[in-house]
Order: C-alpha cells, then sequence, then structure tokens
C-alpha cells in the first residue's frame, strides 16, 4: 500500500474520529449525515479507500448572493452575503436544508411551507413582478455525492464500476497523474444528476424580505416531489454499498500484490479479471481470423481444382 496514501487515510480518520460536539467540516450542517454514516464506515473499512466528503442527498431552500452588476456605491447590509457569478452562483446563504424528507403536518394553517422556507406572499403588484437582477430563491434536490480517494486505478475503477452499476452515472475520476513519488492516488467523485431538479420559488428584495413567486399549494408538489426521490436515492445507495463490497471482496477482485500470499492450490486456479478478459478478447481473434482465413481460401482451392481439371483435360486432348 502506497504510504502517501496510507498518511492521508489516516488523517482523514483521525478527523472522523473526532467527537460530534468538537468534529465540524465544511458542509452547510458542519457534520456528516446521519444518513450516510454507515456507508462512510463501510468505505473506510476497505483497504484500498478513504472518503474525503459526502453529503447523503438533500432537499434545501438556497438564496442566491449579491449578483456581480450590482451597485459598487452601495453600502453593504451587515447580514449581506458575498458576491456571486451568473445565476448567483459562488454565493448565497442556505434558508432550509434537510438530509431526510420533510415532513408536512396536516394543520390548519395554509402557509405551512411558507414560513418553514421564510417566505412570505407579494403584498403588492410590484413585488409581483421581481428584476432579473435579484437574489432568486431556489428549492432544490440533490442527491448522493461522495468523493472517495483511492490507493490505486485498479481500486478506482472498483469503486467506478459500483457507481454507475447503481445508477451513479455522472462518477467520474480525477487525479489520475502520477505524484513526484510516482504514486497514483485518484479521485473517486460518485454522483448523478438524473434525479435532482432546482425550481425558482422567490426572490428577495432590496429591503432583505423573501417573497414567494409561487403559492403553497405548489410547494407542497415540489416538497411531494423531493420526498419520493429521497426513496429513489435511499435505493441507490444501497445498491452502491452492495456492488463495491462485492467488488472488494470477491475472488476476481484480489490485487495482484494480495495473490503472493494465496497458497499454491488457490494460485493454479486463480486468473485475474484483466487477464481473463484480454484471454478471451485473443481468442476471439483467433477464431476471426481463422474463420477469414478459411472463407479466403476456399475460392482459391476451387480456382486451383479448376485449374488442375483443364490441365487434365487437355492432357487427354493431346
Amino acid at each position: 500500500m502506497h504510504s502517501r496514501f496510507l498518511a492521508k487515510k489516516r488523517t482523514i480518520l483521525e478527523q472522523l474520529d473526532t467527537p460530534d460536539e468538537e468534529y465540524h467540516d465544511l458542509s452547510p450542517k458542519g457534520s456528516i449525515d446521519q444518513p450516510i454514516r454507515s456507508l462512510i464506515s463501510n468505505i473506510n473499512r476497505l483497504e484500498g479507500l478513504v472518503t474525503t466528503s459526502s453529503c447523503s442527498g438533500r432537499v434545501s431552500v438556497f438564496l442566491e448572493g449579491k449578483k456581480k452588476g450590482a451597485d459598487p456605491l452601495e453600502a453593504p447590509r451587515e447580514d449581506e452575503t458575498r458576491p456571486a457569478g451568473p445565476g448567483g452562483k459562488g454565493g448565497g446563504s442556505w434558508l432550509f436544508v434537510s438530509h431526510s424528507p420533510v415532513q408536512v403536518k396536516k394543520t390548519e394553517n395554509q402557509n405551512q411551507l411558507m414560513a418553514m422556507f421564510g417566505l412570505r406572499n407579494p403584498s403588492n403588484e410590484n413585488e409581483r413582478a421581481p428584476s432579473i437582477d435579484c437574489s432568486f430563491i431556489h428549492l432544490k434536490f440533490e442527491p448522493m455525492i461522495l468523493h472517495i480517494l483511492a490507493a490505486s486505478m485498479v481500486d478506482s475503477h472498483r469503486v467506478l464500476t459500483a457507481a454507475i452499476g447503481a445508477g451513479f452515472r455522472e462518477s467520474g475520476a480525477m487525479s489520475l497523474g502520477s505524484s513526484k513519488s510516482g504514486e497514483r492516488n485518484p479521485m473517486v467523485a460518485v454522483r448523478s444528476t438524473g434525479y435532482s431538479f432546482d425550481s425558482i420559488i422567490g426572490y428577495q428584495n432590496d429591503l432583505g424580505d423573501s417573497i414567494a413567486m409561487v403559492d403553497e399549494v405548489y410547494l407542497r408538489t415540489l416538497v411531494d416531489i423531493a420526498n419520493d426521490r429521497f426513496s429513489v436515492n435511499s435505493q441507490r445507495i444501497d445498491r452502491f454499498r452492495s456492488s463495491l463490497l462485492r467488488q472488494f471482496n470477491q475472488r476476481e477482485a484480489v490485487d495482484v500484490t494480495v495473490l503472493s500470499t494465496l497458497p499454491k492450490t488457490v494460485k493454479a486456479d486463480w486468473e485475474q479479471s484483466e487477464a481473463r478478459r484480454q484471454r478471451k478478447r485473443a481468442e476471439g481473434l483467433n477464431r476471426q481470423q481463422a474463420l477469414h482465413a478459411q472463407e479466403l481460401a476456399e475460392p482459391v482451392a476451387n480456382l486451383l481444382v479448376a485449374r488442375e481439371d483443364v490441365e487434365v483435360h487437355n492432357l487427354f486432348d493431346h
């Protein structure tokens, strides 16, 4: 196992072992999401992997940051968010975040979600037509995203195989180049955007009020959709967990370095998956070449037979 990877994994695991009241990360919540804790634990027990960041999936209400095109002479408010790029990205603040389905109570309160998300209905016609330069408020659903540091290219390939097979089809690997020491420790992002959504539900006016652009019924529809997608998200996480553990425990996934420690009787029958794939490919190419050669040989053989017949007939004619 590469020393650089082991050092990084040791540091990360020490941080994760910090008591909950002392642990803090860069996520909005500041800690590991409860729904994904067991998966993180499963992954970090595997010899060639360690998680670096994660989100179990969430529904959120997000206020964009102030646009870069805002008046530079305007004095910023004390609670103003930092400037953001086009579409508000790069700044903003979270008005609501949940990593589990949103519980909507059946009460007489007709604006339950409005209150939960900090919105109010527009008080006049002018508030119903915001400027395109304002900071919009989004309701989002985002599936699980997970970053995993791998000890080798083989380990990263196993993660990608499990991720894509489980439905996280936008997964990919980065940092594929070698370090100065010659080590390769790819970072794998496990993710999917296929069932995420982002809907604008309001905006912030000049006074800092959050004005709704939709009604309570529409908000309930969006929340119902998000809650349903939490179920899809959980199913994909379970498939990813099962597939990943199989990738690291099945016989074909044994590393070459591990093979040297196996009994001779096991080594004799063992064949690496990559070697098996190359062997099967070579056998298939050989069969194709043999068939092609046979097809080419048949016309030539027929021609030779025809020429021999002609020569025999000519011999008897003379």
